[in-house]
């Protein structure tokens, strides 16, 4: 999993717009931190830092130790919005994690061996349906990314779900479905060369495109 992250934070004697506006002029986002089964808290924690984390790409799927009022309070990133123009945090959402939760996680994917699968050596593009996978993990065993090896496929292959072997503590959060990660489809320039001499693309052929949609993957 992602290493913990610590997040120093001050409680928020005042809550309402007009004081969120004079934190953000200080240097400061106003941030909620709840359930765990207790009141919310409200606090603010320092805009460089959260955004210094942010950067690290792994902030939303990390364990953060928020410490406020000498205590430290273990979290999950639940939700953080951001300025429309400025693009900047103001507002973010903590989950308080009790012992032996289970929480939420978007996971992303990466796709090893790469040099063993026959198709992409033939040219193949490899079309990316989810680039993260949706989680229901063991809060202390969230994974920094799940890998998946595409040794022996071909063009026309597609890799499922059920192909993947998740870490201990995770299992997928759609259920109802063996939903497609990716497919394994002709390059673009090798279509139409097809098209033109008049062979036919076989009947499980996939366009050439760098990104599907999960509603036509899902019908494979």
């Amino acid at each position: 999993m992602s290493d913990a992250l610590t997040l120093p934070a001050e409680t928020r004697d005042r809550a309402g717009k007009g004081a969120s506006r004079a934190l953000r002029r200080e240097g400061r986002v106003p941030a909620v931190i709840y359930g765990g089964k207790e009141e919310p808290v409200t606090i603010h924690v320092e805009a460089k830092e959260l955004i210094r984390q942010l950067d690290t790409g792994h902030f939303m799927n990390s364990i953060v130790m928020i410490e406020v009022g000498g205590e430290k309070l273990r979290t999950l990133p639940k939700d953080v919005a951001f300025h429309p123009v400025t693009d900047r945090p103001v507002h973010a959402d903590f989950l308080r994690l009790a012992k032996g939760a289970k929480v939420d996680v978007q996971v992303p994917v990466v796709f090893t061996n790469e040099e063993a699968s026959p198709g992409l050596k033939k040219g193949g593009v490899l079309n990316v349906v989810r680039h993260e996978l949706d989680l229901v993990c063991e809060a202390d065993k969230i994974p920094g990314e799940i890998e998946i090896d595409v040794t022996g496929k071909d063009v026309g292959d597609s890799i499922h779900i059920s192909e993947v072997k998740l870490p201990v503590g995770a299992e997928s959060a759609i259920t109802d479905r063996d939903f497609t990660i990716a497919t394994l489809v002709a390059p673009s320039a090798l279509k139409k060369s097809e098209s033109e001499s008049g062979d036919e693309v076989p009947a499980d052929g996939v366009a050439a495109t760098e990104q599907g949609s999960d509603e036509d993957a899902d019908k494979e």
